[in-house]
């Protein structure tokens, strides 16, 4: 299990971009899978974009498909989430969610689905304004 924390929320005008940051505080990295999900006011907690621990792989909501990238860096036990062209639709509360998975599941809806991931962050506000 391991402690996640996010940063670099904030406020940003509609085109404009952020980038946040997910550090895992406690616990090991290894093997760990991470995802990012948003909940926005009145909504359910959806999938944004996920990782798998070599890095190889990466999936993507459609919604964001092309305007934001996930990365990490094992070394640093942070992952990345480069939010480009924002949208006042993108704002929301972004949560950082890790799961250790040795060997990665081949149907890319398991990355989507946020009952596959059992650690959490307290998460981070983006607002865009438009």
């Amino acid at each position: 299990q391991v402690q996640l924390v996010e940063s670099g929320g904030g406020l940003v005008q509609a085109g404009g971009s952020l980038r946040l940051s997910c550090a895992a505080s406690k616990g090991t990295f290894t093997y760990y899978t991470m995802g990012w999900f948003r909940q926005a006011p009145g909504k359910e907690r959806e999938f944004v974009a996920a990782i798998i621990w070599s890095g190889g792989f990466t999936y993507y909501a459609d919604s964001v498909k092309g305007r934001f990238t996930i990365s990490r860096d094992n070394a640093k036990i942070t992952v990345y989430l480069q939010m480009n062209s924002l949208k006042p639709e993108d704002t929301a509360v972004y949560y950082c969610a890790g799961r250790r998975l040795e060997t990665p599941y081949p149907d890319h809806r398991y990355y989507m689905n946020r009952g596959s991931y059992g650690d959490w962050g307290q998460g981070t506000q983006v607002t865009v304004s438009s």
